[in-house]
């Protein structure tokens, strides 16, 4: 059996409507903001302070919208699982690395091509289950209902588009 990692994370937006992900010192996969929570924190407040730590985002842990909880592939550690609780920061915000973070990255969602491949560095939590739930969400919104085949690829409008 696989080593297990319980973490929060936190999907950002910007005022264009892309989604932050934060790559690490020393690591190569660019992935949400989050970490493990420490000793007697929720996974609400491990979320809003790793924001706070990580990308200088300051939210009350009880904004924070549960999207759901997933197991996935950690980005960095082998032959490790991730348990990832994982929310949506309300609004659209900016964000500066701090602490651990090395580079901050905005993925352009509107601008992922459906039929190409995803960027290789990002990590398995995204690509599996995250943007597939972005995806899925804004087909609903858009009236069309479930995600796009096999969940595996995003493709989205902007709301100004």
């Amino acid at each position: 059996m696989k080593a297990r990692i319980v973490v929060s994370a936190v999907c950002v937006f910007d005022r264009a409507g892309r989604l932050l992900t934060v790559r690490k010192r020393g690591t190569g996969m660019f992935m949400h903001p989050g970490g493990k929570p420490e000793a007697g924190e929720t996974a609400a407040q491990a979320a809003a302070r790793e924001l706070a730590e990580e990308v200088g985002i300051v939210i009350d842990p009880g904004d924070l919208e549960l999207m759901g909880v997933w197991i996935a592939d950690a980005a960095n550690e082998a032959a490790t699982d991730i348990e990832a609780t994982v929310f949506r920061a309300p609004g659209t915000w900016q964000a500066h690395p701090s602490a651990e973070i090395a580079e901050i990255r905005w993925l352009d969602l509107a601008a992922l091509d459906p039929r190409a491949a995803l960027p290789a560095d990002l990590a398995p939590l995204l690509t599996n289950h995250i943007l597939p739930e972005l995806a899925a969400a804004q087909s609903a919104a858009l009236g069309h209902g479930g995600g796009p085949p096999g969940g595996a690829r995003l493709q989205t409008r902007r709301p100004d588009a």
